[in-house]
C-alpha cells in the first residue's frame, strides 16, 4: 500500500514538472503605440497554423485533464445536471408562433445529445416531429428556426462543433420534405436572422464572403441576401450591402440586416449590426426593394439613440435613449419621423429602466427592471399606465404577442431560484399557465434563498449585488463564494433559473452576481460608467464587492472565486492581476485578455465602438489599462486560474486565452496552478450538445471547489507517508 501512495504521489509531482518544463515558445514582439514601447512576449501564438504553437495548447489541455482527473467528484456537476433533467423529461427553446397560430419549437428529452425540431397547431395541437439532425449521421445542433409567415415552410439553421457560422435547409412542413438547395456561409443565429418575404415565397440572410475564421478578412463586407425558393443558392441575389450600396458608405465591419416585422409590412428595415445597441439604420418601400431599386433612405442615425424598434402600418414604435438613459417608450410616423421630438407614450423611470415591450389589440404591455434583478409589469391604455400584479416575484419578463391584430399576450417570468414559466394573460388580470415544458419540483432546492444587496464601490456608487445561499449559512469566513461578473456592452445579468448556481450552494457554497458597470443594470449611464475610459469601473466594483463580502464574514480571501466569461475575461483578467492577493481562484472561460490586439482578431473591428482602438492615442491608453495580459508582471504570486478557450470561436479567437495562460505560466512565483484548456468540439460555449456545455460547467466547479478547499473535491495523492 505504500508503495501504491509513493508511486501516485510521484506520477503527480513529474505531471507538474512536464508543465514546467513545457513553457510556451515566445517571439516577442515590439510595438511602438504614439511613443511608448510595448512588448508582446508571444506574438507568435496569433499565427494559429504554427505547429510550435498548436502542439503547445493541446498539450496544455491535455495536461489540464490529467490534472482534472485526479479531483474526486470532478463530474459532480455533469451527472447532476444530467440527472435534473432526466427527472424533467424534456426541455423547449426557441419558441415561434405564426400569426395564424402555429408553433413551431425545438425540443429535447434528458436521453438525446441535441434538440429536433417539432411542431403543432395552437397550443392545445397534437405534437409533430419535424426534424431530427441526428439523422443526418453528423454532429449538426439546430441552431435557429424560423417559420414562413403562414407556417406552412420552415427555415433551420444548423452548425457542428460550437461554430456559428451555420447552413440553412428549408422544409416544407405540410410533407416534412427537404428542399435539395441548402444555403452555406450564414450566421443566422447571431446576426440578422431569417426573415420571410410576406408572401412566404423567400427570405433573407446574411451571406459570409469568407468563413475561415483565421482571416483577417473574416465577417468582412457582408451581404444581405435574398434568396428565392427553388433558386440556387450559389447565385446570391446581394440586395443590402457595401458593394451593393456604396453610396451608403457601409464600413466592412457591420453586418447590413434587413428586419421585418408583420407579413404586410410595405417598408422593409436596413440595419448596420455591430456591437452598439444604438445603430445606422435605413428604411425602403417593399416594392422598390423587390424590384431592385437601391434608394434606400437613412431613417435615424445611431446619435439618435434608437433601440428596440417595431414598425405596425405607418407607426414606428422605439425605445429611446436621446436625454433618456433609463429609455423612454416612443411612437412616430414612419412617412415623417421625428426622433428627437416624438409622441412619448411611456416616459423615463428615475430608478427603472424599460426593458421590452409587445403590442396587441388591448394596447402596449412594457417591463421594467431595477437594478437588474427587480421586474415589473405594465400596461398602456387610454393614456393610463397599469401596474400588474405578477405571479410571483421575478427578476426578469419576457413579452411575446401576436401583434396588433390579436388579443394574446404571453408572459415568461423567472428568477434565481424560480423556474420560468409562460402564463397567456388576459384584461381580467389573470395568469393562465401555458408551459410547453413540465414544470417540477426541486426539493433539494428548498433551502436555497436570494439576497439583493447594493455596496457602495470606492467612489459612492451603489453596485447591485445578488448573492444566492442556503438559508442556514453562517457568516463565518468559511464559505466557499464563487463571483460572476461580466460588465459590457450594456447587457444586464438579469435573473434566471440557475441550476449551475443552485448546485453550488448545494456544495456548501455562496454564488454572488456582481451587476458591475459596463451593464445595461442602471440603464445606459451604467454601461458607459464601464466603457473605454471608465472600463477601470468594471473589475474595480468586483474587487470592491469581494472587499465587502470578506469584511461582511460571508466568505475569506481562501475562500473566494471569481468567474468571467468572454467579455467578462477584461473584469476578471484585470481583477486577478490588479489584486492578486484578493482571490483564491479565477476562472476566465473564453475571454478577452489582450485588448491591445483584439481589434486584430476576427471580432475585432465591430468592437471597438465598445473597447476603443489603438489607432487613437487616447483609446490606446484604455485598451493597454483593460489589457490583462499586458499587466501580467513577472515574480508575483497569483491565484490558481483555470482559463478555457474553444477552437472554433470566432467571437474570440483562441490565441487570446491562450497567450494570456502562456505568460501567466511563465511569470507565476505562487504554487497555485495555471491551466489551459482548449475545446476541440466546440466555440465560443453555444451551438454544442448540452451534455458537452454540462462537461466544461463541471470542469470549471470543480477546478473552483478542489482550490476553495472544499474535502470532497481535495485529490488524495496530496498526502504522502
Amino acid at each position: 500500500m505504500k508503495h501504491l501512495v509513493f508511486i501516485v504521489v510521484i506520477f503527480f509531482f513529474f505531471d507538474v514538472q512536464a508543465q514546467l518544463s513545457n513553457l510556451a515558445p515566445s517571439k516577442p514582439a515590439t510595438d511602438i503605440y504614439f511613443g511608448s514601447e510595448v512588448v508582446d512576449d508571444y506574438r507568435n501564438f496569433e499565427n494559429l497554423h504554427d505547429p510550435k504553437v498548436l502542439e503547445w495548447m493541446r498539450s496544455q489541455t491535455i495536461y489540464t485533464n490529467s490534472v482534472l482527473d485526479k479531483i474526486p467528484n470532478r463530474n459532480y456537476y455533469v451527472e447532476k445536471r444530467l440527472e435534473l433533467d432526466k427527472k424533467q423529461g424534456f426541455s423547449i427553446s426557441d419558441l415561434k408562433i405564426t400569426n395564424n397560430n402555429k408553433y413551431f419549437y425545438l425540443k429535447k428529452t434528458a436521453e438525446e445529445k441535441t434538440a429536433k425540431v417539432y411542431y403543432r397547431n395552437n397550443f392545445n395541437g397534437q405534437e409533430t416531429l419535424l426534424y431530427d439532425p441526428s439523422n443526418a449521421g453528423n454532429k449538426d445542433v439546430v441552431t435557429l428556426i424560423s417559420p414562413s409567415w403562414d407556417g406552412n415552410k420552415l427555415a433551420i439553421s444548423l452548425s457542428e462543433k460550437g461554430k456559428e457560422i451555420s447552413r440553412i435547409i428549408i422544409m416544407d412542413v405540410k410533407s416534412k420534405s427537404i428542399y435539395p438547395q441548402t444555403i452555406t456561409q450564414t450566421n443566422a443565429s447571431s446576426v440578422g436572422g431569417i426573415k420571410w418575404l410576406g408572401d412566404s415565397s423567400g427570405f433573407f440572410y446574411i451571406y459570409y464572403p469568407v468563413v475561415d475564421i483565421t482571416s483577417n478578412l473574416f465577417g468582412k463586407n457582408t451581404q444581405s441576401v435574398l434568396y428565392k425558393l427553388g433558386d440556387d443558392p450559389n447565385k446570391r441575389n446581394d440586395i443590402f450591402s457595401s458593394s451593393n450600396n456604396p453610396d451608403l458608405k457601409i464600413s466592412n465591419d457591420v453586418a447590413p440586416a434587413i428586419l421585418t416585422f408583420n407579413s404586410d409590412d410595405q417598408y422593409y428595415i436596413g440595419m448596420l449590426v455591430d456591437a452598439e445597441d444604438f445603430r445606422k439604420t435605413y428604411i425602403i418601400e417593399k416594392n422598390d426593394l423587390l424590384n431592385n431599386k437601391k434608394n434606400w433612405k437613412k431613417l435615424y442615425d445611431k446619435t439618435d439613440k434608437i433601440f428596440y424598434i417595431r414598425l405596425f402600418g405607418n407607426d414606428l414604435y422605439f425605445l429611446s435613449g436621446y436625454n433618456s438613459p433609463n429609455f423612454k417608450l416612443c411612437r412616430t410616423n414612419i412617412k415623417n419621423p421625428d426622433f428627437k421630438n416624438p409622441e412619448v407614450l411611456v416616459s423615463e423611470k428615475k430608478d427603472e429602466v424599460i426593458g421590452g415591450y409587445a403590442i396587441n389589440r388591448d394596447g402596449i404591455y412594457f417591463t421594467t427592471i431595477k437594478n437588474g434583478v427587480e421586474a415589473k409589469l405594465y400596461q398602456k391604455k387610454d393614456g393610463k399606465e397599469i401596474s400588474i400584479k405578477l405571479p410571483y416575484a421575478s427578476g426578469s419578463i419576457n413579452l411575446q404577442s401576436r401583434g396588433k391584430d390579436f388579443s394574446d399576450l404571453w408572459i415568461t417570468c423567472s428568477g434565481w431560484i424560480n423556474e420560468e414559466q409562460r402564463f397567456r394573460y388576459n384584461l381580467s388580470n389573470t395568469f393562465i399557465p401555458e408551459n410547453l415544458s413540465p414544470i417540477m419540483e426541486y426539493p433539494e432546492f428548498k433551502d436555497i434563498s436570494v439576497e439583493e444587496l447594493t455596496i457602495k464601490s470606492r467612489d459612492g456608487k451603489e453596485i447591485p449585488l445578488s448573492l444566492i445561499y442556503n438559508k442556514n449559512f453562517i457568516k463565518n469566513g468559511s464559505n466557499p463564494t464563487l463571483i460572476d461578473a461580466y460588465g459590457a456592452y450594456g447587457n444586464s445579468r438579469s435573473p434566471f433559473f440557475a441550476k449551475s448556481y443552485l448546485l453550488w450552494v448545494n456544495q456548501g457554497g455562496i454564488v454572488a452576481i456582481a451587476h458591475v458597470r459596463g451593464g445595461g443594470e442602471k440603464g445606459e449611464t451604467w454601461h458607459l460608467d464601464g466603457f473605454k475610459d471608465t472600463k477601470f469601473n468594471s473589475w474595480r466594483d468586483l474587487i470592491d464587492c469581494t472587499e465587502y463580502l470578506i469584511k461582511k464574514g460571508y466568505t475569506s480571501k481562501d475562500k473566494t472565486a471569481i468567474w468571467g466569461t468572454s467579455a467578462g475575461g477584461i473584469t476578471i483578467g484585470r481583477a486577478m492581476t490588479e489584486r492578486p492577493d484578493l482571490f483564491k481562484a479565477a476562472i476566465v472561460e473564453v475571454g478577452m485578455t489582450n485588448m491591445l490586439r483584439f481589434e486584430n482578431t476576427p471580432n475585432g473591428e465591430g468592437n471597438i465602438k465598445e473597447f476603443g482602438t489603438v489607432k487613437k492615442p487616447e483609446e490606446f491608453k484604455n485598451l493597454l489599462e483593460m489589457d490583462a495580459y499586458h499587466h501580467i508582471k513577472k515574480g508575483v504570486k497569483y491565484p490558481a486560474t483555470f482559463i478555457t478557450g474553444g477552437i472554433n470561436d470566432n467571437r474570440v479567437i483562441v490565441w487570446q486565452p491562450a497567450k494570456f495562460a502562456a505568460k501567466l505560466m511563465a511569470s507565476n512565483i505562487s504554487k497555485n496552478p495555471i491551466l489551459l484548456k482548449i475545446d476541440y468540439e466546440g466555440g465560443h460555449g453555444n451551438n454544442v450538445p448540452i451534455a458537452q456545455r454540462y462537461s466544461s460547467l463541471s470542469d470549471i466547479f470543480a477546478f473552483a471547489l478542489w482550490q476553495l478547499g472544499h474535502p470532497d473535491y481535495q485529490p488524495k495523492e496530496n498526502t504522502q507517508k
